[in-house]
């Protein structure tokens, strides 16, 4: 039996790519539900690695249908609301909720092969998986896709995720156009990036006229556990421009702290029998390649693939999928961290827009 730990989109499309493979698995979510909380905002997919993974799934028209139209823009704004960069996207990455792809992927597996309310407390040598309610299971293949702070990866590696110095707050803004169209302009229809002073805010529109903010902020580690208020955040930007405080003044519900993390640049371990890692588990990074989620998904695939052509292997088809991912991600997590360089200098967002002119550079080159 293979046993994946975590319901994310990396361990969903382990199980689906597997399911369509006829390979059984089974899936443990410490969640009480699919719903049980929010799932974070927009993703955008690339032809490399998220839609990668869901051809191989079978799901990319599906993906097709739940896409954001124009999701894909993006502008880069100063401190002071100048624009900076302003690109209409091309489609080649388009943006889908997090909540309605993983859905999608759950929809796609039979009934009763993802198991919620399976906390996992411990994992012990042999493959041995101790839950929460002290039942105990023992399995062929183990596969931990249970994030940043994965129990698994403690059977593979000793490392441990480190704080980056960062922090976000997320809030929402809804009814944007509605009711607010000016805040609605100034993020546009897709990403928007305002820098400066080593701090700033990342927007993006979502489905149902919502548009996600993240409030980024150098603090230490400890400052995401204090109480946070919109007087609080807004004293942070005092000589900003008001439309952009505005995103913190005029926006709705509760404020959510997220502190970034990150395993060091080319985490990796030694072959482990019958286990391995996929996702944040096995290269937590900073968001500052928009390579999490994909990597994740095409780490799924990739895994099920070389497991369904060598299902008599197993330690093979494992070390086939890991030698491969770690130099992938190992790439990723090193661009990420440049990037959330660049975002955070003193004459942000200068940083930004002069990695986005490299890309640009990299990309004419490789079609010439």
């Amino acid at each position: 039996m293979i046993t994946i730990i975590g319901a994310g989109l990396g361990g969903l499309t382990l199980a689906r790519v597997l399911h369509v493979r006829g390979i059984d698995a089974v899936v443990h979510d410490a969640e009480s539900s699919p719903s049980a909380r929010h799932q974070g905002g927009m993703l955008d997919l690339h032809p490399e690695s998220g839609q990668f993974a869901l051809h191989a799934a079978g799901l990319i028209e599906g993906f097709r249908a739940i896409t954001l139209e124009e999701g894909d823009a993006m502008r880069i704004l100063d401190k002071t609301g100048i624009v900076r960069m302003s690109d209409d996207g091309n489609g080649e990455r388009p943006e889908v909720d997090r909540r309605e792809l993983r859905s999608l992927l759950l929809n796609s597996l039979p009934d009763g092969m993802v198991r919620w309310g399976a906390r996992v407390a411990d994992v012990r040598p042999g493959r041995e998986v101790v839950f929460a309610d002290g039942r105990t299971e023992r399995t062929d293949v183990l596969v931990g896709a249970d994030g940043a702070w994965s129990k698994v990866r403690s059977l593979l590696s000793a490392a441990v995720p480190a704080y980056a110095g960062l922090s976000f707050v997320e809030i929402r803004i809804r009814a944007a156009e509605a009711v607010r169209p000016g805040l609605a302009a100034v993020v546009g229809k897709g990403l928007m990036f305002a820098l400066g002073d080593e701090k700033g805010f990342i927007a993006h529109r979502e489905p149902n006229d919502q548009i996600c903010v993240y409030v980024a902020l150098k603090t230490p580690a400890e400052w995401s556990t204090t109480a946070l208020t919109r007087a609080g955040l807004l004293e942070q930007f005092v000589g900003w421009d008001e439309q952009l405080r505005a995103l913190i003044a005029d926006s709705d519900g509760e404020l959510i702290a997220r502190p970034i993390y990150a395993l060091p640049v080319g985490h990796r371990w030694v072959r482990s029998p019958g286990a391995t890692l996929i996702g944040d588990a096995a290269h937590l990074m900073s968001p500052f390649a928009g390579a999490g989620a994909n990597l994740a998904m095409r780490d799924g695939a990739e895994l099920a693939i070389a497991i369904a052509e060598r299902p008599d292997d197993i330690e093979t088809a494992l070390a086939v999928y890991e030698s491969a991912m770690f130099p992938r991600s190992e790439a990723a997590a090193a661009e990420s961290a440049l990037n959330l360089l660049a975002c955070f200098e003193p004459n942000a967002p200068q940083g930004l827009l002069d990695a986005f002119a490299r890309y640009e550079v990299l990309a004419a080159a490789e079609q010439s």
